[in-house]
């Protein structure tokens, strides 16, 4: 049992947090394009990631899509300071970093 209160709606009410990437609820933009990056600007990751990314999907011939976190409060929410976070398939894939191996592991399976 915690010492601490929180307030009803508060952003540490654990009833008012959004729920994570994985759980089930759906993240804005996951299936615009079959790999999307969540990123925000000035985020050097971001930049590597969205690198890797734009490679990989260029010799796979899959298409993806760049989402800036900070257009959009729900994405603030879900994602923080956890960028960039890279979903396939409308899945989370990788965050922080991207494996380019692991990446064309997950473009060579089918799509749903």
């Amino acid at each position: 049992m915690s010492l601490f209160r929180r307030r009803p709606g508060s952003p540490d009410d654990p009833q008012a947090a959004p729920a994570p990437p994985g759980s089930g609820a759906p993240v804005p933009h996951a299936h615009d394009a079959r790999v999307v990056v969540y990123s925000r600007a000035g985020c050097h990751l971001c930049e590597t990631a969205e690198a890797v990314v734009e490679r990989v999907c260029a010799e796979q011939g899959s298409d993806w899509a760049r989402v800036d976190v900070d257009t959009d409060p729900e994405l603030v929410r879900l994602f923080h300071a956890m960028v960039p976070v890279v979903f396939v398939d409308g899945r989370q894939h990788d965050f922080f970093r991207v494996t380019p191996a692991r990446l064309v592991g997950a473009l060579e399976r089918p799509a749903p």
